[in-house]
């Protein structure tokens, strides 16, 4: 275990009923706020009406902005900039998923800034200030809503980048299960697949004793191994969206990671895929994860056994060691065929014509990775395995 600091600013609002607490939670921060979310899914579900109802009922002045991408764009970020600053924005309010926060982040940030804040991004500034954020959050899958994290695709480029600052902390986050009920089942599966890949991330770290930390990444795995099958037949059951949606926040707020650095090579190498093919997030991870961990496999075959054997229950009598870490690979691609996710990059029509160009996308900064450090030569060969 590595020498760390901890500090979640967050308020987390946990519950059925809870989006009442608007009430009480904004005026704590101004009277003047930007509205943000993304579709049309908040005005189906009668979400849109609720949120403006309490909004006018305590007397703010509300600025809307919607149709934040599944994938935010850098020039919705741009439009959200420049509605704070022209119209004197004191709160942002992100109602949707992971999406509709991280381009609440970046406008947070961006609203306290006189540059471009995908300055940001290309790591030519660091962020000194933001406007405060709150959040109602309506898909369970990045952790958005209790950390300080944040991708952004921009575009013109064709780049998707991740980025973090402690300004980018929601001041507070409402989680309803109810407000997840409509999600379809595609996300909700989109969603199991961020979530377990965000654990496994932080699983496949570099450091020695970490029982408590390696403890709650199997525990968070088992239970969205055994929630998700009855979730995605059951897709409006509380209990299940609640378990779904803990893990979620749990999965990504730095509380089961303290004293480890985890790898994060995956999500890199998946922003590539999807700033050039504009691909479903959790989608990407499903097909890229097992194919980076067999790739790695070889760097620390006991934390490969680990997995299969404590969160897969492979029986590893009479085994060598390699197949038991190649049947724990194989039982993570089994489960997440089995609710639905894709496992191959033809699935989404994707050929290797572009590889060498997502693969130079994904070491733009240099080698990554830190369980395993990655060139570009290791990015192509995964892609090429992924096809």
């Amino acid at each position: 275990m590595i020498a760390f600091e901890f500090n979640n600013p967050t308020k987390l609002i946990f519950g059925r009923g809870k989006l009442t607490a608007l009430k009480t939670e904004i005026p704590k921060y101004g009277n003047k706020v930007l509205f943000l979310y993304g579709g049309g899914s908040i005005k189906r579900s009668g979400l849109y009406d609720n949120v403006i109802a309490l909004l006018n009922e305590i007397g703010v002045e509300v600025t809307e902005q919607g149709g934040v991408e599944p994938n935010p764009r850098l020039s919705t970020v741009h439009k959200g900039v420049d509605l704070c600053k022209t119209k004197g924005i004191e709160l942002i309010l992100a109602v949707g998923g992971g999406s509709v926060i991280d381009c609440a982040k970046a406008i947070a940030v961006g609203a306290k800034y006189d540059g471009d804040m995908w300055d940001f991004l290309e790591r030519k500034a660091s962020p000194q200030d933001a406007l405060p954020l709150g959040t109602v959050l309506t898909m369970a899958a990045t952790g958005s809503e209790m950390n300080g994290g944040s991708v952004i695709t921009n575009e013109e480029t064709q780049e998707k980048m991740g980025w973090g600052s402690p300004y980018a902390y929601p001041a507070f986050s409402i989680l309803d299960p109810v407000h997840t009920f409509s999600l379809p089942k595609d996300q909700t599966v989109y969603g199991v697949v961020d979530i377990m890949s965000h654990v496994l991330e932080h699983y496949f770290h570099p450091e020695d004793h970490t029982p408590v930390q390696d403890g709650f990444c199997e525990t968070i795995l088992r239970t969205v191994i055994d929630t998700a099958p009855k979730l995605i037949n059951d897709l409006e059951n509380y209990e299940l969206r609640a378990t779904i949606m803990y893990c979620g926040t749990m999965a990504l707020n730095g509380v089961i990671n303290m004293g480890m650095s985890g790898d994060w090579g995956t999500h890199n190498i998946e922003h590539a895929v999807s700033a050039v093919y504009d691909i479903p997030h959790g989608g990407g991870l499903a097909i890229l994860f097992p194919h980076w961990m067999k790739h790695n496999q070889h760097v620390d075959v006991d934390r490969f056994k680990r997995l299969a054997t404590h969160v897969f229950d492979i029986d590893p009598s009479g085994k060598s060691d390699e197949q038991i870490c190649a049947e724990g690979i194989e039982a993570l691609r089994t489960f997440w065929n089995s609710i639905g996710a894709p496992n191959r990059l033809a699935d989404y029509d994707i050929d290797d014509s572009k590889i060498d160009i997502m693969a130079e996308k994904a070491v733009r900064f240099g080698p990554f990775g830190n369980f395993s450090k990655l060139e570009k030569a290791d990015v192509i060969k995964i892609y090429n395995m992924s096809l």
